[in-house]
């Protein structure tokens, strides 16, 4: 196999669950290819280096062997390498976002601090 559809080993390669996702992805703009954004149709080598944003992160990798067959996951890890400096920007990213969440309380008021909001609201009217 020389050349596969970049959403067929999108699929292959396990970033997406189904290759309508992986289209929609391409067709957003969250995949590049060797720094251009791509179509779905677009056939990808071995040594092309993949952009792929997903959520948060920013993934770049660069492919190493091609398929266009679903297989497992280690089987998967095996069709790609993700680059050194891609490992460190998602870590530093991930550990900022972190930090920024630290101080937000997320959990919801209970039934006294209710009471309690409620009675500052109506002492400030």
């Amino acid at each position: 196999m020389e050349k596969v559809r970049i959403d067929k080993w999108l699929w292959a390669a396990r970033f997406f669950k189904t290759r309508s996702i992986a289209k929609q992805a391409i067709e957003g703009g969250k995949v590049h290819a060797d720094g251009q954004r791509v179509k779905a149709s677009k056939e990808i080598t071995t040594g092309t280096t993949l952009v792929i944003r997903k959520g948060w992160d920013q993934l770049e990798v660069e492919v190493l062997a091609l398929s266009d067959q679903r297989r497992g996951a280690d089987i998967a890890q095996t069709l790609y390498r993700e680059t050194e400096a891609s490992v460190a920007k998602r870590e530093q990213a991930r550990a900022e976002r972190q930090a920024s969440n630290a101080g937000i309380h997320s959990e919801r008021p209970n039934k006294k601090q209710r009471r309690q909001i409620h009675r500052f609201l109506r002492e400030q009217d």
